[in-house]
């Protein structure tokens, strides 16, 4: 099928006319799906076939509309328009339960574990075995630590999932879906919380299902996962299947212009780095539980300043400690020299230290809020905002606006609830939180997680723009290139120690690398900020 413009003129014929033709019975077929939300048409007439033993991948930006594919597929929505056949036969009003009956068993960026039960109750949830009329807990136990053990996860069944990190969680969710024997496996950027080496074990489990017959819909931002694992791709830009492509006959350039409409030169903005005096330091930061140990970073205004090191290392507990998240035992941290003897969120925010979260949805936004409230709840204390503990709603709409304006949010709906946004969308109303009062220190944790190449442009824009300013700027993220791309200089962390800093121009990745592993301890150089 030849791929289309909103105009309906063809868009890359060059890369269209190889458009994969998918086997005869394919196991999902969609064909003219529509689905519209207040003021969105989110799916407009998408085709979508994915066959028996393929690694099918969904690429497009937040807000293309993959989302609300899989969720189709997935029974979790209902199309307005269109068709769905599953292996041949027409379905109508699925569910989410029809569908895992169907075989179709899906892994989303938003959990659906229960924080109060243990690893093994949420792999089991809804299908306990039973045993003379009890729960098989010997059997749910036995099978837990055998899917675990296959995935090469290093979980407890028995442990909560509330205490758990992201990432652990993350595995809860991948192991409870191939518990299931699913025909169709969803994998929603499975990646976005795991370490290489976890990834490196879901990328050869998504091979072993494939050889299985298994349907695999993987849906990243990652060009080097796709170019790994994919069979064939469907690139899809507003709404709209712009081509499917087998992953061999395309580059990442054309498979970024595809997605974009426009060529893509550069991925990191060249950041005028310009630092001046020291803005934020701590010394010596130690924090309960022993996540940081003796942890001393300097920033100055007008630069960016990376922390690097495997998942698990202190480098998010560190910035998280600095915005008062996480319980200090020893050591300091000071403000343009001066120590900060209260650590509070609201005394970082007072004091001009914001931090954005790397986990959006549960710690960042409100989802059930409108993108004008999550944008201004940390300035309600600004005079342009609110007077005498009234709040001014022009002037917060206004301010708002202007900042949402400045970031490139489309829609510019300001009403509208932030869970109904793509994840680059939600990114962009966090940042707008920080953009909505002074601030001097920017603190951010894994920023352009789970959010497209062309989001991504712009949150290095609005990155650039901040420091450009004369502000300080942390950026925490386990993207090497990201870090290597942006930053000034980067500071290496393993096991909660910083064990190294180097430069940010002219650091080859493995130069990096070597400081994740060390064998011995790294003298560290501490001094300057040039």
């Amino acid at each position: 099928m030849m791929a289309a413009t909103e105009a309906g003129a063809p868009v890359q014929p060059d890369i269209a006319a190889r458009a994969a033709t998918a086997p005869h019975v394919p196991r999902i077929q969609l064909q003219g799906i529509v689905k519209t939300f207040p003021g969105v048409r989110a799916l407009d007439g998408v085709d979508l076939e994915i066959a028996a033993g393929e690694v099918h991948v969904l690429f497009g930006e937040n807000g293309a509309g993959k989302s609300t594919i899989i969720n189709i597929i997935a029974g979790v929505l209902r199309p307005d328009g269109g068709s769905y056949a599953y292996e041949g036969k027409a379905v109508s009003g699925l569910t989410p339960h029809q569908a895992r009956e169907l075989g179709i068993s899906a892994v989303f960026q938003e959990f659906s574990l229960v924080p109060e039960l243990t690893v093994e109750q949420n792999i089991f949830l809804g299908r306990e075995p039973v045993r003379a009329g009890f729960i098989d807990r010997r059997r749910m136990r036995e099978k837990s630590l055998e899917v675990l053990a296959r995935l090469g996860f290093k979980l407890e069944p028995q442990a909560r999932i509330g205490r758990l990190s992201r990432a652990q969680q993350q595995m809860v969710e991948i192991a409870k879906a191939v518990l299931s024997n699913a025909k169709v496996l969803i994998l929603d950027e499975p990646t976005a919380s795991l370490t290489d080496a976890e990834s490196e074990r879901l990328f050869e489990l998504v091979g072993e299902l494939r050889q299985t017959g298994v349907s695999i819909i993987y849906v990243s931002h990652r060009m080097r996962e796709i170019s790994r694992i994919a069979d064939r791709i469907t690139v899809l830009r507003d709404g709209r299947r712009i081509a499917t492509v087998h992953n061999h006959e395309v580059t990442d350039a054309q498979l970024i212009e595809l997605m974009t409409g426009r060529k893509i030169d550069i991925l990191f903005p060249p950041v005028s780095h310009k630092p001046g005096a020291v803005m934020l330091r701590t010394q010596g930061l130690t924090l309960a539980g022993g996540a940081v140990i003796d942890a001393s970073i300097e920033v100055a205004g007008g630069e960016i300043v990376g922390i690097a090191g495997l998942a698990g290392c202190g480098k998010s507990e560190l910035v998280r400690a600095v915005f008062g998240l996480e319980p200090i035992t020893d050591g300091r941290v000071e403000l343009q020299g001066s120590a900060l003897t209260s650590l509070s969120p609201s005394a970082a925010l007072r004091a001009g230290i914001c931090y954005f979260p790397s986990d959006r949805a549960t710690e960042g936004l409100a989802l059930g809020r409108p993108i004008r409230e999550n944008a201004s709840m940390a300035a309600l204390d600004q005079a342009t905002l609110a007077r005498r503990g009234v709040l001014n709603k022009r002037g917060e709409r206004s301010v708002i606006t202007s900042v949402l304006e400045r970031l490139k949010l489309r829609p510019l709906h300001i009403e509208r609830q932030v869970g109904n946004l793509s994840g680059g969308n939600r990114q962009k109303v966090l940042l707008a939180r920080g953009l909505s009062r002074p601030l001097k220190v920017y603190l951010f944790d894994e920023p352009t997680v789970g959010i497209d190449v062309g989001a991504k442009f712009e949150v290095y824009d609005a990155i650039k723009a901040i420091v450009e300013e004369g502000n300080a700027v942390v950026l925490v993220s386990s993207e090497l290139p990201e870090i290597m791309g942006l930053s000034n200089r980067i500071y290496v962390m393993h096991a909660g120690r910083v064990v190294a800093q180097l430069p940010g121009k002219g650091v080859a990745e493995a130069d990096i690398l070597a400081h994740f592993f060390p064998h011995e301890p790294v003298s560290v150089d501490q001094g300057g900020t040039a």
